[in-house]
Order: C-alpha cells, then structure tokens, then sequence
C-alpha cells in the first residue's frame, strides 16, 4: 500500500516538474517577448491614434488594458507553444 502511495506522489511531482519546466522555458522564449512587444504596440497605436486629449482617467485605464489583453492572449499562445513544443 506504501509503495502504491510512493508511486502516486512520485508520479505527481514528475507532472509538476515537467510543468515548471514549460512554464520556465515559456518565461524565457522569445515568442513570449514578441507577442508583449506587439500587444503592447497594438494598444499605443489605438492610443494614439484614438485617445489623445481626452481625460486623464481615460488615458489611465491603457496600461491595464494591454496588460488585461497580454494575459488573456498569451496564456492562448503559451498553451500552443507548449503543446508544439513537446511535439518536437
């Protein structure tokens, strides 16, 4: 019954391990770079393009609006880039 219990945990910490590897690698990658970089560019250029000389308020809510949009689509992207990752 020990050794089942052993085996089950073992077992757990070998899944968490590999998912803390992804999820380090994923920190690194440049795709992860690049996609904040073109988020971050895509909300600037609305801002820009849209927003300029309205209120204060308003301009305050732009950083958390990409940051929103960046988490939201990167764990999107991150999920893809796991996935063909360990295809390779």
């Amino acid at each position: 019954m020990k050794s089942l219990n052993l085996e089950q945990r073992i077992k757990r910490l070998e899944q968490r391990n590999t998912r803390v590897e992804g999820d380090k690698a994923w920190e690194t990658s440049w795709l992860r770079r690049l996609s904040i970089a073109a988020l971050t560019y895509v909300v600037v250029a609305f801002y820009l393009r849209f927003v300029v000389h309205i209120n204060p308020w308003i301009n305050a809510l732009v950083p958390v609006i990409g940051f929103i949009l960046s988490t939201v689509t990167l764990s999107f992207i991150k999920h893809r880039w796991l996935k063909s990752r360990h295809q390779s």
